[in-house]
């Protein structure tokens, strides 16, 4: 169970991180270029531009600090839940504040940012779970040795860079303005980034199986005529 356990904290938190950076990116095109995504939906947004630098800024921040903090938990770092914790609540308020800003401004609309803000703050809730003390004490973040996070750390690798290499496709109909895909404007270094994500988890698990096979292997040893 500990390590069932382990590996979702860790899976979630990744994901969440990838999610936020996401975020992120995707509100600099409006924040940086008011005038060039000047369409209905979105006209309000220009004189907020300062608020929406503010939001991209922030949310590549915490996606870069979620990422560190995920980091710590696959290895096990002191302080690793405790950081996990303060990046998920800056998130969560951030968030609320963009999305409340979002929907005002664009006629009730703030998708996909919704998603996000309802991921971290169920992250938020799982990682509050694994503070109760019998559980806390199963799931063991803080402490050395792998017990399976190298593999959730990969696996986590794995899914993030996917969903980051696909993001044209799951935002993709929410950011659709006077036919133009929004969500493929970076679409180039998307796919690189996500790439570049998708082969490092896969080594990282491969890793992981490789390193844990030798102790699944009994040895024989001894053995008399």
């Amino acid at each position: 169970m500990g390590k069932f356990l382990r590996f979702l904290g860790i899976f979630f938190m990744g994901i969440t991180s990838a999610l936020i950076i996401l975020s992120g990116v995707g509100t600099s095109c409006v924040a940086f270029s008011p005038d060039t995504f000047a369409v209905d939906s979105l006209a309000g947004i220009a004189d907020y531009q300062w608020l929406y630098i503010f939001y991209v800024i922030s949310f590549i921040l915490f996606g870069i600090m979620g990422v560190r903090a995920t980091i710590s938990l696959v290895r096990g770092k002191e302080n690793a839940y405790r950081n996990t914790i303060i990046v998920l609540v800056l998130s969560i308020i951030v968030g609320g504040i963009h999305t409340a800003t979002s929907r005002a401004l664009r006629n009730g609309s703030s998708m996909p940012l919704d998603i996000i803000v309802y991921t971290a703050i169920f992250t938020l809730l799982l990682f509050l779970l694994f503070n109760v003390p019998k559980i806390k004490q199963m799931v063991g973040f803080e402490e050395g040795g792998s017990n399976g996070k190298t593999a959730a750390g990969g696996m986590t690798a794995i899914v993030a860079g996917m969903l980051v290499a696909s993001v044209q496709m799951w935002a993709g109909p929410t950011h659709i303005f006077d036919g133009v895909n929004l969500a493929d404007t970076f679409h180039t270094q998307m796919m690189v980034a996500g790439g570049i994500l998708f082969f490092l988890g896969m080594g990282v698990l491969v890793y992981a199986i490789i390193k844990s096979a030798p102790a699944s292997v009994p040895q024989e040893k001894g053995v008399s005529a």
